[in-house]
């Protein structure tokens, strides 16, 4: 299979779109499901992780078209990093008993969104 950077682009963009609008409006949802006490605190971070979320949407949504370059690359490699860090991030809290098992579903998708974007690299 012929992986390319312009669906994975969109794909990334939608999902990260996606949970920008969560964790801005509906942070509970994944803090329950992590098992992560709710705060007000919390979802003060949470809203601004959407930001981020949102900025990384956004990056991907306009470098669709991108043909292969340096820029493309260096975009490409830190959501690989971001991903593997958020990957071994949620084992971690996973394995010291600050979040429950709901965090693998994040876990999966981060290493499902390093593997493909390696596959184009």
């Amino acid at each position: 299979m012929h992986l390319s950077f312009y669906p994975l682009a969109i794909v990334t963009g939608s999902l990260f779109s996606l949970l920008a609008i969560l964790w801005m409006f509906a942070p509970a949802a994944f803090l329950t499901a992590w098992g992560v006490k709710d705060s007000a605190e919390v979802r003060l971070v949470g809203r601004r992780v959407a930001a981020l979320y949102a900025g990384v949407a956004v990056m991907f949504f306009i470098a669709r078209n991108a043909a292969p370059s340096m820029p493309r690359t260096a975009l490409v490699y830190g959501l690989i990093s971001a991903c593997l860090i958020l990957a071994i991030l949620g084992c971690y809290e996973l394995l010291k008993g600050r979040a429950r098992k709901g965090i693998l579903a994040a876990v999966i998708i981060e290493l499902a969104i390093s593997l493909l974007f390696m596959q184009i690299t």
